[in-house]
């Protein structure tokens, strides 16, 4: 049996890949936060072709419901932000105006405010935090208007409008335990550090999962939770104090990936009463070997 288990494992290293898809159902925030689990059937959509459509962000643009999502396609190795507004990855758009072509793009953070719809996507490997403005009339092109913050490889920074302040959480790749928190009175002014970064929070925290959510004026901010693997599962946390000195919270629940991507869950987001989530499954693959190969040498190129 230990040789069989041993087996096992090496073709699972050796022949399966991750494969990220993205899915909806039909839940409020108000009732996910009482029900504490997702309530119903998830709609996967049709699988795209490529390994990775994940971490996805939708928003109403003139009454379509628009989704952004990262798409990493193995052989060209590296993210790129898409665009869909059918929930068919066959009318997918790559979205235009974000930095520049070689460097890689994730997690499209959209928020509406001043009735305008922004983005803040991840370009870590850029060192920077910028914020671009949808053109609602093209929805695939980005304008760039500002960067907030700059100088580290800054991931998956989110920004939500809380008790009259913008308040900006983000972190930095090689630190699990730090949560960074920035704030301004408005997206035209310059984000100040809060008062206790670099904030130590659990490991279950500090990487940022999705948009942040009010719920009985209860701010809540979802989590990427890494100890079982990359992209396991998601927290949802409640922000209990926030202020520009004081920073508290606690882990309320853990939503867990569903079959048939049941290898991991690592974003979920409300539009309306709209629920977003992405998912994780194994597939084999006789190229496996070959794709894991000319990775460890891009790898190492860039070290």
């Amino acid at each position: 049996m230990k040789t069989r288990a041993i087996f096992n494992l090496i073709v699972n290293k050796l022949f399966f890949y991750d494969k990220w898809n993205i899915g909806y159902l039909a839940q409020s925030p108000e009732n996910f936060i009482s029900s504490r689990q997702l309530n119903g059937k998830i709609n996967w959509l049709p699988e795209d072709s490529v390994e990775y459509a994940a971490d996805p962000f939708a928003i109403d643009i003139n009454g379509s419901i628009h989704l952004y999502y990262e798409e990493l396609n193995f052989w060209n190795g590296k993210g790129e932000i898409m665009m869909i507004n059918t929930m068919n990855f066959n009318d997918k758009k790559k979205v235009k105006g974000i930095s520049k072509h070689s460097a890689h793009l994730s997690y499209p953070y959209l928020f509406k405010a001043e009735n305008n719809i922004y983005c803040i996507p991840e370009t870590s490997s850029e060192k920077q935090v910028a914020l671009y403005q949808v053109d609602v009339e093209k929805p695939y092109q980005f304008n760039k208007v500002r960067v907030i913050l700059e100088g580290r490889p800054f991931v998956d920074s989110s920004i939500i409008f809380f008790e009259n302040k913008y308040w900006l959480f983000t972190s930095v790749s090689e630190n699990r335990r730090e949560l960074y928190l920035f704030y301004s009175d408005t997206l035209d002014s310059p984000f100040k550090a809060h008062g206790l970064n670099p904030i130590s929070v659990a490991p279950t925290v500090s990487r940022s999962a999705g948009r942040l959510f009010i719920v009985k004026q209860k701010l809540y901010m979802p989590s990427q939770n890494p100890e079982k693997c990359y992209g396991g599962s998601v927290m949802i946390n409640e922000i209990t104090k926030l202020s520009e000195t004081d920073f508290q919270y606690k882990t309320v629940f853990q939503l867990l990936p569903r079959l048939p991507y049941n290898e991991g869950l690592h974003t979920i987001n409300f539009t309306g009463d709209l629920l977003i989530v992405d998912g994780k499954r194994k597939v084999f693959s006789a190229l496996t070997p070959l794709k894991k190969m000319v990775r460890n040498i891009r790898n190492r190129n860039k070290a």
